[in-house]
């Protein structure tokens, strides 16, 4: 039986996306793209989430996007290249960051291209150590795109931004981690286990503080000191009326473990 390319669920509070194309190291086509779509609809307002994960099946997380799935134009024809980024990309992004619950990348493999880019629009990465990025979008005459030039600088500055765009040299887990592109790089008999506790963390965790905290830190690099204060202010008026603050408070003065329910 085929199997779909997209594998989505939702339970106990933890929805998961799965690429699920292992033979075309899951690049992306114009169905994977709605699949995602549509999930997306369907959960990012849904008040029993607690966080999004995002992964892959085989050996790759994601190839970018699948070029052999553009039929050749006819002589004289060019394509317009920016299509698929108004069309799929932009809005996948922004919905990514938008989300009110924190997006975990489980890096099982290699990102290229805009698979690269897709690691680095969530907000938590975990990664294989035998996974690795490659930027390659240079090497077919294009330029980073789905973000990418705005999360590489100012994850790990211009030099090393501009190398790697312009280079094209695989860039380790490890290095990554390093560098402070992603989160955390395990081994990868360790990985799936690292994973698991991690969502775990994060979905037992006080959802309405985790969004404010996502949406307060990407609000940063265009807020004045003045406005960010203000955002804080704000947000923490907002959380101090939550139940869950209420329980985390409670459970500071019992000495235990609190009980978040995400409200």
């Amino acid at each position: 039986m085929h199997q779909p390319h997209v594998l989505c669920t939702f339970a106990d509070g933890v929805a998961t996306i799965t690429l699920n194309r292992p033979d075309r190291l899951n690049s992306l086509n114009d169905g994977m793209h709605d699949t995602i779509a549509a999930f997306l609809e369907r959960i990012e307002h849904d008040p029993a989430l607690r966080v999004l994960v995002l992964t892959a099946t085989g050996r790759a997380f994601c190839a970018g996007q699948d070029q052999s799935d553009r039929k050749p134009l006819p002589d004289g024809q060019k394509r317009d290249m920016g299509a698929a980024l108004e069309r799929y990309y932009k809005p996948l992004v922004l919905r990514l960051r938008a989300l009110p619950a924190p997006v975990v990348c489980a890096m099982n493999g290699l990102a290229v291209g805009v698979g690269a880019t897709l690691v680095l629009a969530c907000d938590i990465v975990i990664a294989k150590q035998s996974a690795y990025f490659v930027q390659g979008f240079t090497k077919l005459g294009l330029m980073p795109d789905g973000g990418a030039s705005q999360f590489l600088p100012q994850r790990i500055g211009t030099a090393r931004a501009l190398a790697l765009c312009m280079l094209n040299d695989k860039l380790p887990a490890q290095q990554a981690a390093d560098w402070g592109l992603i989160w955390r790089c395990v081994p990868d008999d360790e990985f799936d286990a690292a994973g698991a506790a991690l969502v775990a963390q994060l979905a037992s965790s006080a959802t309405r503080a985790l969004a404010l905290t996502k949406q307060a830190i990407y609000a940063a690099p265009n807020n004045t000191l003045g406005q960010q204060l203000d955002l804080e202010t704000t947000s923490q008026r907002a959380l101090g009326y939550t139940d869950d603050y209420q329980e985390g408070a409670a459970a500071f003065r019992d000495k235990r473990s609190a009980v978040f329910k995400g409200r």
